[in-house]
């Protein structure tokens, strides 16, 4: 179905058009006609769906067409779990906004604090924030949320898996009663059903697919692998079959920057992001693996989470994530907007139990192959300690033995004045 039959404004639909975007998704089908409705809703998107198009077209036009008076003020809020998240929302607002009066703002902790109450203060009509930091400006008196009129949570599980249920109650407590509220989720929760009950007002339910489901698009394998060999493993997969794009998630912190290394020592260009990296870091490792400046990405999934990154070949699995919808997540960053993408899994012995629980949750055995021989990857001349090797081996006795080498001379006792010399 063409954009245009949608009931869209020209200048939406010009910056649609130079966008590249002339056909509405599924998602877009749906949710674009039930924002104009003005009712509640609760939407099921899959990742990479076109779900943040479909809650900002209808969004900008409808604000497009309020009177704004004389001073820009906030009507529209979408509060997302992360800064990138955030970052990339606005970067849309902007875009599909452009031949548009109205003014957007994106509100995220680890950014200057006022130069971002400056911008409200020159006036702003949509505001992109997390919660945290959106809280913080309405304690010190930098915004009042009292005319906002649309309420958009996206990647609502995902706030909640985060543990913000606390700062959503508390930022609810000073929106207008009367307001249109949008949820937006991949995955349908037992708390994120609980707070559709609490917030949404007999809501239009939405699916593109059922919650929690994953893209056809996705071919899903999994690898067996012991755990001394996990490494070596990732590092030929990534290698072997060049791919120039691949995303790889752990759980914890600490496993990314390791991964990181280990990638780039055996010659891939790699980075990592997680909690512990400052936004700056993050966004410039984000920028870099989207221009193809390097090509293995490994990320933790509450860095990861909501990132649109364009023609993502791989996802890959290192271990089974803790909560299981995060699963979905993952393999989500690949196979987007109806192109192809694989999602690989390797699996040790110690996570059986985690599998067999995953594959219950996806309804189905995740395909196996096994691998039984191969090497990680050593990209010549990348790797100084390879080098050490093969000087060692030019050095080795007739029977395969290193020459000793000869004992060190005992250490000099230090010399005085007494001595004749000078200490």
């Amino acid at each position: 179905m063409p954009l245009d039959t949608l009931g869209l404004s020209p200048e939406l639909l010009r910056a649609t058009k130079e966008k590249g975007y002339t056909e509405a998704t599924a998602i877009q089908k749906q949710l674009i006609p039930a924002i104009f409705s003005a009712r509640d809703i609760l939407a099921g998107a899959q990742t990479g769906s076109g779900k943040t198009a479909a809650f900002a077209l209808p969004i900008l036009q409808i604000l497009t067409k309020q009177p704004t008076g004389e001073k820009h003020r906030p009507r529209a809020l979408i509060l997302v779990p992360t800064r990138e998240l955030a970052k990339q929302i606005h970067d849309s607002f902007k875009t599909y906004g452009k031949y548009t009066p109205l003014r957007s703002t994106v509100l995220y902790g680890g950014a200057n604090i006022t130069a971002q109450s400056n911008r409200l203060a020159s006036g702003i009509d949509i505001i992109i924030a997390t919660s945290g930091r959106l809280l913080e400006h309405i304690q010190r008196g930098h915004l009042s949320l009292e005319q906002i009129t649309y309420l958009v949570l996206d990647e609502a599980d995902t706030i909640l898996d985060m543990g913000f249920l606390k700062e959503i109650s508390a930022i609810m407590e000073y929106l207008p009663k009367k307001r249109q509220t949008v949820l937006v989720s991949a995955t349908l929760t037992p708390a994120l059903k609980k707070l559709s009950d609490e917030i949404l007002h007999r809501p239009l339910r939405i699916e593109e697919d059922r919650m929690g489901s994953i893209s056809h698009t996705v071919e899903q394998i999994l690898y067996p692998v012991t755990e001394e060999k996990k490494i070596e493993l990732l590092s030929y997969l990534i290698g072997s079959k060049n791919y120039r794009r691949v995303m790889v998630f752990v759980r914890k912190k600490s496993l990314a920057e390791m991964l990181n290394t280990e990638l780039n020592a055996s010659g891939l260009k790699s980075d990592a992001i997680h909690g512990d990296k400052t936004s700056g870091a993050r966004g410039r490792a984000l920028e870099k693996f989207k221009r193809g400046e390097i090509s293995v990405l490994v990320a933790t999934d509450i860095a990861a989470r909501g990132l649109d990154i364009p023609s993502l070949e791989v996802v890959i699995n290192y271990d089974i994530p803790h909560v299981h919808s995060d699963y979905i997540h993952r393999i989500g960053r690949t196979g987007r907007a109806g192109q192809e993408g694989l999602a690989i899994t390797l699996n040790t012995p110690a996570e059986t139990i985690m599998l067999k629980d995953l594959e219950r949750l996806l309804g189905k055995a995740l395909p196996r192959e096994v691998l039984t021989e191969y090497a990680p990857l050593r990209l010549p001349n990348t790797h100084t300690k390879s080098k050490v090797k093969k000087e060692n081996k030019k050095t080795a006795g007739a029977f395969g033995h290193k020459k000793q080498r000869a004992p060190r001379a005992s250490k000099k006792r230090k010399t005085t004045k007494r001595d004749g010399w000078k200490q």
